[in-house]
């Protein structure tokens, strides 16, 4: 799973002209992170809708279009202003069947049904909120549904260190509307989707970054 090629993530990235800070954090973002191409790749061959919960400036909606994968898309953040830059984008790139709502996912979690995507939300929920999330995301899968999940997972290596570093300070830079609150544990998280019944695979999503990013890929059986 690579990132995408510099000349297309620059074709997204225009969409959030004319702010020149989101322009270029989107253009590196798709160039150098593999997070999304990989997104893709694991929701490859469903057509269950999929619900983005915390979605950010919603650029997955942007790559899985452009990867195929035309399934509905609904994606929800805390942040108002990413969501609106989110609407904003997916308008200038005539995305269809796409939506964004304003949701704090530490107070309620949006109704639905089909695959879930977590990317890089986990951490930022207090454990209460971060059991409720995972309990609630298992209970939308439908047959075949797939939820993907990438997060830093809680061990010693140097990476999550690195990680733990970034996300305290992308906080404190206001990227972030909170801190890191809890890392989870990969034995923890296979336990708990074998126990639903889900099949589950837990592989490195490093790409070219220095984070210690996990993918996680919990489906229900079709």
């Amino acid at each position: 799973m690579k990132a995408l090629h510099r000349d297309t993530a620059q074709s997204i990235a225009r969409h959030y002209l004319p702010g020149r800070f989101h322009y270029h954090y989107v253009r590196f973002k798709l160039g150098s992170d593999p997070l999304y191409a990989g997104v893709a790749d694991a929701l490859r061959g469903s057509s269950e809708p999929l619900l983005d919960l915390g979605c950010g400036l919603g650029l997955l909606a942007h790559t899985l279009r452009l990867y195929g994968v035309s399934l509905p898309y609904a994606g929800v953040d805390s942040d108002a202003n990413k969501i609106a830059l989110a609407k904003r984008a997916a308008q200038a790139a005539g995305i269809n069947d796409v939506r964004f709502d304003v949701v704090d996912l530490s107070v309620t979690i949006p109704p639905h049904r089909g695959s879930v995507a977590l990317l890089d939300v986990l951490q930022y929920l207090p454990a209460d909120a971060q059991q409720r999330t995972l309990d609630s995301a298992i209970a939308m899968l439908t047959p075949g549904a797939r939820l993907v999940i990438r997060s830093g997972l809680h061990d010693h290596s140097r990476r999550a260190r690195f990680t733990h570093f970034t996300d305290r300070l992308a906080r404190s830079i206001g990227w972030m509307n909170t801190a890191p609150k809890r890392y989870p544990e990969a034995d923890a998280l296979r336990a708990r989707f074998t126990a639903a019944a889900l099949e589950v695979r837990i592989e490195p999503w490093y790409g070219k970054t220095p984070f210690n990013n996990w993918r996680i890929v919990a489906t229900r059986p079709g």
